[in-house]
């Protein structure tokens, strides 16, 4: 991969569900190294947005390329983190089993864990403050500790390219400001980080790009250049009662 070469480029990005538009010709390139975050009303299409890009669901029209060519090429650099209400909660697994999981995209068919993916994943925990949960059931932790969890998988995939689905939602402030640390470290490290985002009155002080999307781009680019009242009131329309939050 070559320095020069964006994490993502999205040219003409169109999604329909059924006879429902749900993205519309988005544009959109992505830089390496910045916490992006993805900002838009309930059903703008930010989820439909990363599963577009992840290869995750098939799309209408247009083309996307990360790292400069097809998002399977690439699969153990990308991480993501669904929103908490996709994954199985009951499922058998403990928390260090979930964070192990980040480490098999680096493994060929059938080959085992060794010392050093448990050493990355231990590392993970302990920066999320979970080692001491590692032999719990994922089902039997916060709404905080689980969110953590995902979270120290991304870490422990070692991952450039992360993408974050609302990752503060049902989290106390402890851990977002944990969260939001470990991002900004990723970032200066190199990494890109795309987080979807509903606090506005945070964007500020938590990204460095935005990008604001109803069904289609409204705009994109550095945080206070693009993060202004117009480009709001334009992106959530009606719902004006959103500004007031902002600062």
């Amino acid at each position: 991969m070559k320095a020069t070469t964006l994490p993502i480029q999205v040219e003409g990005l169109s999604v329909s569900y059924g006879n429902k538009r749900i993205l519309s010709n988005v544009f959109l390139e992505v830089e390496a190294g910045h916490i992006y975050g993805l900002i838009g009303p309930n059903g703008a299409g930010k989820s439909t947005l990363f599963k577009s890009i992840l290869g995750l669901i098939e799309v209408h029209a247009g083309q996307i390329r990360v790292f400069g060519g097809d998002v399977n090429d690439y699969r153990p650099q990308l991480s993501y983190v669904p929103q908490k209400d996709e994954i199985d909660w009951d499922f058998p697994a403990t928390v260090k089993d979930i964070v192990l999981m980040g480490r098999y995209p680096h493994k060929r068919l059938l080959q085992s864990l060794n010392k050093d993916d448990h050493r990355i994943a231990r590392e993970a925990m302990e920066e999320l403050g979970i080692f001491d949960l590692a032999d719990r059931q994922i089902g039997q932790l916060s709404g905080g500790q689980q969110q953590r969890v995902f979270i120290a998988r991304a870490l422990c995939q070692q991952a450039d390219l992360l993408f974050f689905d609302e990752p503060f939602v049902g989290v106390d402030m402890a851990t977002e400001s944990k969260i939001i640390a470990i991002m900004k470290r990723l970032a200066a490290e190199g990494k890109t980080l795309l987080v979807v985002h509903h606090d506005l009155t945070t964007v500020p002080q938590y990204f460095s790009k935005v990008i604001l999307i109803n069904q289609r781009l409204i705009a994109a680019g550095n945080t206070d250049a693009v993060f202004t009242q117009d480009n709001i009131a334009m992106c959530y329309g009606g719902q004006m009662g959103m500004l007031q939050r902002v600062r």
